[in-house]
């Protein structure tokens, strides 16, 4: 697709979100990077509009009139316990953010896009850990995995119309909400699953050299964006790529037997 238009980046006060609305400007579009306190957008360039934007907060979603692209970003992490350790509360209030405040948006998106009837791009932010069995993240894998099952859907729904799907399934970037993953899990205090929290906090700690900037994934995931004849998945660094290229050639079982090693301590 051409560099033009209107391009909404939700969840941009910061990271990959922040990374990838000053990409998609610099590539000429005229692009709005929402958030939920637009003063965490004072420092962005005048060819970056800040609107405020509530993804869970309905009456603050709002976009604008000749959308192309909308990129959902937003999301939010919860200490990544036990299954069975996990509150309720965690559960609706990521799901609340990552799978129905996306849903929202999109709705909203599509409507527009349709009337419009110059088609457009919906690019969705997931996770690489889809392709591994991360103990302790039930939760945040769940609420990616729901909307990649909805992207599925809405590729083939939305292709008559001329408005493709992207996901993008980010490895390690550097952001804060990766720094935070950094600290020891919540699952140490819980002792019938100590060791496993233990082996899990020293191979987070083996990939800090995999770590890319997120200017350089935003650069991929623009390029994701406009190219017309992508695929539905892509990744926008290195392990991240490395993970689904590895879960399109390997059975199933087969992959996961293998990931799941290191977690297992065999």
């Amino acid at each position: 697709m051409d560099a033009t238009g209107v391009a909404v980046v939700t969840g941009a006060s910061r990271g990959i979100g922040r990374a990838v609305a000053l990409e998609l400007a610099s590539r000429g579009f005229d692009t709005v990077a929402t958030m939920r306190d637009v003063s965490a957008g004072a420092s962005l360039p005048a060819n970056v509009r800040v609107e405020r934007l509530d993804v869970t907060d309905p009456s603050t979603i709002t976009l604008p009139e000749g959308l192309r692209v909308l990129v959902n970003n937003a999301g939010v992490e919860r200490p990544h316990l036990p299954f069975e350790a996990t509150p309720m509360d965690d559960w609706r209030a990521m799901f609340e953010t990552n799978v129905f405040g996306v849903i929202e948006v999109t709705r909203r998106a599509i409507e527009q896009m349709r009337r419009r009837g110059r088609g457009g791009v919906i690019c969705n932010i997931t996770s690489s850990s889809l392709f591994a069995p991360v103990p302790f993240y039930a939760t945040y894998r769940a609420s990616k995995a729901a909307v990649s099952a909805m992207g599925e859907s809405l590729r083939t729904e939305l292709a008559p119309l001329g408005i493709r799907v992207v996901e993008i399934m980010p490895g390690p970037i550097e952001t804060d909400m990766l720094a935070t993953s950094e600290e020891p899990p919540a699952a140490l205090d819980h002792e019938p699953y100590r060791p496993m929290a233990e082996r899990s906090h020293a191979l987070r700690a083996n990939v800090k050299d995999s770590y890319t900037p997120a200017s350089d994934a935003a650069v991929a995931i623009v390029d994701a964006i406009v190219a017309d004849d992508g695929p539905l998945r892509s990744g926008c660094d290195p392990l991240g790529v490395g993970l689904l290229e590895a879960w399109r050639a390997t059975p199933d079982e087969q992959l996961m037997r293998a990931m799941s090693q290191g977690w297992l301590g065999s």
